[in-house]
């Protein structure tokens, strides 16, 4: 049975730089520390970070006083911030950069007076974080039929931002309603989107067109692992979202002669690694990996931790 990778899968630059700031914090300061909400949609990620002394929250009140907080990489809201300043929380933002460009994005866009389209998902914590670091008013829609039922008060005076986790793919529909009926609006270049996102999607595209089967290894509530399975399946091929090489049912591979595999953007490269050991122990296996883009991306660490070393 053959066994082919996805190029590039897994960790982006973003989830690889908020995972390190927990990483760093702890043994810079000694635990614990506090992050407020998961650092990256992934459990086993979570964890991990646990047993090393990491308390994961959902509010800023549930925090010591004094104790050292991290903000996870999907951003927050400026009122998040403005509690924890209250509280004499000492924080650390692993805010991912290109979220925190969307964030400058829309703040640019409102200072010059236009209302803010985002294309997103409700609900998710980067669209909760976003919508409460613009000081105006902001459209929050997902599906370009939703165009329509817009009410702005000054056609000529919009800007649209999206979510990190959408790719050109995902948002060009949307786009295009909004051009079609607001000609005057503005948005930032295609090239903003999160590069990781675009080639993640590209490369499973990619291996969609050469296997049988697709398995996507990925948090069930990550939002860029879940379009990853989408559009697999869009692709034709059976796809199955699976946390861990333990959810694998064998019953998917009866009759498969090639199997897919990628991960989304906060899967660890080893829970890949363990999923081809559990499919060498139900067939005999050969591995190999389509070729794709190879990322070279690395964000710098906050001040705070910029002379520590990880662990």
């Amino acid at each position: 049975m053959r066994v082919v990778l996805a190029q590039p899968r897994g960790f982006c630059a973003g989830v690889e730089r908020a995972i390190e700031i927990v990483e760093r914090a702890l043994e810079k300061y000694g635990p614990p520390i506090y992050v407020r909400h998961e650092i990256v949609h992934n459990r086993h990620v979570v964890e991990r970070l646990r047993g090393k002394g990491a308390h994961f929250v959902d509010e800023i009140d549930e925090i010591p006083p004094g104790s050292v907080t991290i903000f996870s990489a999907h951003g927050v809201a400026r009122i998040v911030e403005e509690r924890a300043g209250a509280r004499g929380l000492p924080v650390i933002d692993a805010t991912c950069p290109l979220v925190s460009k969307v964030h400058s994005e829309g703040q640019r866009y409102a200072k010059e007076g236009r209302e803010i389209i985002l294309i997103g998902h409700a609900g998710h914590p980067e669209i909760v974080g976003t919508m409460g670091r613009i000081v105006g008013r902001v459209h929050l829609i997902s599906m370009p039929q939703e165009v329509a039922e817009l009410k702005v008060a000054d056609p000529n005076k919009l800007a649209f931002i999206t979510q990190t986790t959408l790719s050109v793919d995902d948002t060009r529909a949307v786009i295009e309603a909004l051009k079609a009926r607001f000609p005057s609006i503005v948005g930032p270049d295609t090239k903003d989107i999160c590069y990781a996102t675009q080639n993640r999607q590209r490369a499973v595209r990619e291996l969609a067109a050469r296997v049988d089967v697709v398995l996507v290894v990925g948090a069930p509530n990550s939002s860029n692992s879940n379009r990853l399975r989408e559009i697999a399946t869009e692709s034709g091929v059976p796809s199955y979202l699976i946390e861990d090489a333990g959810a694998l049912d064998p019953s998917w591979l009866e009759g498969v002669s090639a199997i897919g595999i990628t991960a989304g953007a906060s899967a660890p490269a080893e829970l890949v690694e363990s999923l081809i050991e559990r499919l060498s122990e139900l067939a005999e296996i050969e591995v190999e990996e389509l070729p794709g883009t190879t990322e070279n991306v690395r964000f710098r660490m906050p001040a705070q931790l910029a002379d520590a070393a990880a662990c």
